[in-house]
Parts: structure tokens; sequence; C-alpha cells
């Protein structure tokens, strides 16, 4: 490699692809460099025609080259792979395994957490969407499957309308706030809804494990639909490893309800993590809580999960009401980092921590589903 190359090279390793989060000269996207150190040409091909990153991309190699040679005369071109450099591409993104393959079954090093509830509006998609945030504010590569096919509301809680990216059989998630994120409402139309039996529920939930590229990630957590229907028996298959988080309220009518949801992923082979109480109080301005939903939610599933499976199930946290967490649901603006000092960042991020702290998956189980 000639001097120019090797220092082009050396200042484009700093653009990172946005959706492959890597930088660009692994991913085989710097093409031909001609010219002299004082005035010379770089092409950056893109991985499709069509790539809703071109003008990121375009600007941030322009901005590391401009920077790095301050004397010269820089032009970038953008270009695109050829199918054969795409093929490569995939290859190596896929380090070697089948496409379509599920990369979270056995030895996989990715914590997988399925959080669920018995019953919608009791604040799981926050959750799960906050949860994410601040593990990938700490650093960690984190990824999230909207599984509430009929419901799904994650990507507009963290703020993206991006579009994925397909690669031929691959699909690439769009990033919101340092998270891969993919939902069946990004492939539709507005505000449309699903309208599936079960057979399709199963192959979308497949699609998103087995399409999507999803890298090396730390952290999967998968939004659940209420309740123990298709998408929770077809999660349970496709992850054997993963942990079920049940999220309830105070009320005891939602605990009743959600000691089912955790039982559900017992049939399915889940270990139960724990429970998350949420909207659990409302701090008054003199500092007392006042308990709108009453209490004893929490702690009444604990102990019933607890006595299903013979193990102590804990109580990871509790949530209070507040306002700028729904706002922030609302907007796009998840709550741990427009306002990391609010009571209910403060009790996500101890949750996060849990989270972090926990063991790496066990070795997948045979599954034994029991339908009655």
């Amino acid at each position: 490699m000639s001097d120019l190359k090797s220092e082009v090279f050396a200042a484009l390793v700093q653009v990172i692809d946005p959706e492959l989060r890597r930088p660009i000269t692994e991913l085989g996207m710097v093409g031909d460099i001609s010219g002299e150190t004082s005035s010379f040409e770089v092409t950056i091909k893109l991985t499709v025609s069509h790539c809703p990153q071109a003008d990121y991309l375009e600007q941030e190699v322009t901005k590391a080259l401009t920077t790095s040679f301050t004397q010269s005369n820089v032009l970038v071109k953008m270009s695109v792979m050829s199918q054969e450099e795409l093929a490569e591409l995939k290859l190596k993104l896929r380090n070697g395994k089948e496409p379509k393959s599920n990369p979270f079954i056995a030895g996989t090093a990715t914590k997988v957490f399925l959080i669920g509830s018995g019953k919608g509006g009791v604040g799981k998609s926050s959750i799960t969407v906050n949860v994410a945030v601040e593990l990938a504010k700490q650093g960690f590569e984190v990824g999230v499957i909207d599984a509430d096919i009929f419901g799904f509301s994650i990507p507009g809680q963290l703020g993206t309308s991006d579009r994925p990216t397909r690669l031929d059989d691959m699909i690439l998630p769009p990033v919101a706030n340092g998270v891969k994120v993919i939902s069946i409402g990004m492939f539709l139309p507005g505000n449309e809804p699903v309208a599936w039996r079960g057979p399709m529920l199963h192959k979308a939930v497949e699609q998103f494990l087995t399409e999507v590229y999803w890298g090396n990630l730390d952290f999967l957590l998968i939004d659940m639909p209420p309740g123990t229907g298709d998408v929770a028996i077809s999660v349970g298959q496709l992850l054997p490893t993963a942990k079920t988080i049940v999220v309830t309220t105070p009320q005891q009518a939602a605990a009743t309800v959600a000691e089912r949801s955790g039982t559900a992923g017992l049939k399915t082979g889940q270990e139960i993590f724990g429970v998350i109480e949420n909207m659990s109080y409302l701090i008054q301005p003199d500092g007392t809580k006042l308990e709108l939903f009453g209490s004893g939610g929490g702690e009444a599933v604990v102990h019933s999960l607890s006595e299903r499976t013979g193990t102590t199930i804990e109580l990871l946290a509790k949530i209070p009401l507040s306002i700028s967490l729904r706002e922030g649901s609302d907007n796009g603006k998840p709550v741990v980092l427009n306002y990391p000092e609010d009571a209910a960042s403060s009790e996500i991020k101890k949750l996060a921590k849990l989270l972090i702290e926990s063991k790496l998956p066990t070795s997948a189980r045979t599954l034994k589903v029991t339908l009655t």
C-alpha cells in the first residue's frame, strides 16, 4: 500500500458506518484512491444505491479527510459495491455462518431478556426502550426487537422513523440513540394495522432473529406483546436461553394477570429473571409517596412466581410515575438521556445495573411446550 493510501485509511478508520457499527475501512467501503498528497480523489462504495446513510457517510468521510489533509485538495466520490463485493461483505458480517441462521441459540454470548406483561398499558415498552438506551449509553452493544406485532410502539419511543436497509437476504436495522431496533411498524405505511394469524406471526419473529444483521450484541431486549399468545410461544421456541422479566403495576388485578405471563415463559423453558413494578407511586412536592394505584402488586407477583418455580424471584425495581418518562415516550426522547436525574431514570439505571451483573446465558434447553 502506498504512503497516500496508508494515510487515507488511517484518516478513515474513524468513520463508522451507522448501520453496521464498524469502520468503513473494515467493510471494504473504501475504493480507489488516486492522485497525490496535494490533490487526490477517494471513492466510497455504498452497500446499496438507495443507502439512507449516503449523505451522512459522504459528510463524515469529507470531514475526516479535510481534517487530516489540511493542505490538500480532496474530492470524495460516492459509488456502489458490485455484487461480488456485496457478497464478500455479507460473508464477513455473518462470520462464516449460514444465511438466515439464528445467532441467539446455544453458545451465544448475548444476554437476551423478554420483557412482558399479562396486560397492556403497564409500561413495558417504555421500560424496554429506556433500559436499552441506558445500556447503550454505558457502552454496550444493544438490540431491541419490537415483538408486539399488533401494538408496536418501540420506533416512536426511540425517536426514529428510519426504515431498515435490505442487502438481498440480510436486513440492516436502524440505529436510534445507540440501539439497533427492528419493528413490523418499519415495514408498514403510516399507522397501518396488522391483522395476522399464528403462522405469519411466527414467521415475522423468526425473520427478526435470522435475517436482521445484529452483529455482536451484548444485550438483546424483546418487547413482548401482552398476554400468552402465539408470539410468546414462538419467541420461547426461538430463544431458548432467554430470561423473562415480568412487568406489573401495583393494583392486584394487574398482578394476577401478570403472574400468567411469567408462568407462560416457564412452559417454553425461559428462566424468570425478576419482576418490575411500574407506576408504583407519585412523589409529592414534600417528598412523600402517593400510591395512586394501591400497593403490593409487585410483591404479590414475586411471591406467586417464587412458589411456582421453587426459586427466589426478585423484585427488580419499583419505578415511580413520572411526567418526564411519559413525555419522553410520547416524543421519542428517552427519559434516561434527557432527564437523567428524574426519579424514574434512577430506578431504570439500577435495573440496567442488574442486567449488566446477570450471568451469561446457559446452554440451550430442549423445550417441552404444553398447550392447554
